[in-house]
């Protein structure tokens, strides 16, 4: 049974504790845009799944009691930054294995300011989820006094110059392009428009990466209402209607572990996998792609999936984006929205808004930042600990017909 998401809806993403907006108001305000964006009423949807990261058991019932209280079976994800690729994955296998023809993925995020941790070098590294992932990167690179993430991801960045030759001018115009496209959203955290220069000289973090060139913490929640191929038909949706042609997610494998390399930790391998498994079940290869919502938590993390999603071979990355390849009047559009760098990253809307952003892109409802044509898109979302999922959406010319 086909899957579609037929409805999205999207908060502004803001600088956490800048407003008195609670979890459940963010994600009230998507959830409720993403049925509006339909015409569904709540009382239609057979199951929610809810994402989220840094909220209590049970904030899911909490979220989506906003939205009415029908009894719906509520189900609370948490798979780190993917949690919220991972909600929506489990809204179409509910919809494709037959539990339901109407389900809403909901994901939120209310954040403190400040860099995210990591675990290690905390006093619970033994604990940490990502303790091993953090010991790869120490037996090659140490432990400094840098945010965790920052340093696992900016070690990458080290690892890549080092191998292939890439340059800190590359990785800088990563964000640059970024920070362009968010211009156009006026859903982004930021809308400011840097130069190379300008990303290359601001605050550094973990060399090489510069404050611009590193995901914010944000709030803001984003939703999606996935329906089966009846359910478009019985309620006249074909207009709205975007096939999620396949989904895929993969978890570590010894690959991820076994060079020492932080390259390899922070996920390509794991992309890699599950971009290879979504384009086998779709007939769809990267070649046939308009459109990429990825996951740039750094900027070295959009050039690695560059990279694992076959835009280029590996070494590459660095080139293709100074080519001009990956934004307006290249070979695809990547980000969009502005990325998680500039558009925001609250981790469990942070997959969903990817959806939604591509959603309006391949009904042409994009605004400012259409990009022309757009049929088929792809979004990437990847947590370490490790969780990465690929998502290809199509639209076809006359869905369910």
């Amino acid at each position: 049974m086909k899957a579609y998401i037929v409805g999205v809806g999207t908060t502004k993403f803001e600088k956490p504790e800048t407003g008195d907006r609670q979890y459940w108001d963010m994600a009230r305000e998507a959830g409720a845009a993403a049925l509006a964006d339909t015409g569904v009423a709540y009382g239609q949807v057979d199951q929610v799944a809810v994402g989220y990261c840094f909220q209590q058991s049970t904030a899911g019932q909490r979220a989506a009691y906003e939205l009415g209280l029908t009894g719906v079976p509520v189900y609370n994800v948490n798979n780190n930054c993917a949690t919220g690729a991972t909600a929506l994955m489990l809204a179409r296998q509910f919809v494709e294995g037959g539990a339901g023809d109407c389900v809403l993925a909901l994901g939120f995020e209310k954040m403190t300011r400040g860099a995210l941790g990591g675990g290690a070098g905390q006093g619970d590294f033994a604990a940490s989820p990502v303790a091993r992932h953090y010991g790869v990167m120490a037996a090659r690179h140490g432990f400094a006094q840098s945010p965790p993430t920052a340093q696992i991801f900016g070690n990458a960045a080290r690892e890549h110059m080092e191998r292939y030759g890439t340059t800190v001018a590359q990785l800088a115009a990563v964000a640059a392009k970024n920070h362009r496209h968010s211009a156009g959203n006026p859903d982004a955290q930021f809308q400011d428009v840097y130069s190379v220069d300008e990303i290359l000289a601001a605050k550094p973090v973990h060399p090489p990466l510069t404050r611009l060139q590193c995901s914010p913490t944000s709030d803001g929640a984003a939703a999606a209402l996935v329906v089966s191929e009846r359910f478009v038909v019985r309620h006249g949706l074909h207009d709205k209607a975007v096939e999620i042609a396949a989904q895929a997610m993969t978890t570590d494998t010894e690959e991820s572990f076994a060079s020492g390399s932080c390259i390899d930790v922070v996920g390509r391998p794991m992309s890699r996998a599950a971009a290879l498994a979504a384009y086998e079940k779709s007939g769809l290869g990267i070649e046939d792609v308009d459109v990429v919502e990825l996951h740039d938590c750094f900027s070295v993390n959009e050039l690695l999936t560059y990279e694992a999603l076959g835009m280029c071979p590996d070494g590459e990355s660095g080139k293709l984006v100074e080519s001009g390849a990956t934004t307006y009047g290249g070979r695809w559009v990547v980000n969009p929205s502005g990325g998680l760098i500039s558009k925001g990253h609250p981790l469990g809307a942070t997959g969903l808004a990817q959806a939604a952003e591509l959603v309006r892109q391949l009904r042409g409802e994009a605004g400012a930042r259409q990009v022309e044509g757009a049929r088929t898109g792809l979004a990437h979302n990847i947590g370490l600990g490790g969780a990465a999922v690929v998502t290809l959406l199509r639209r076809s010319s006359s869905p369910c017909r």
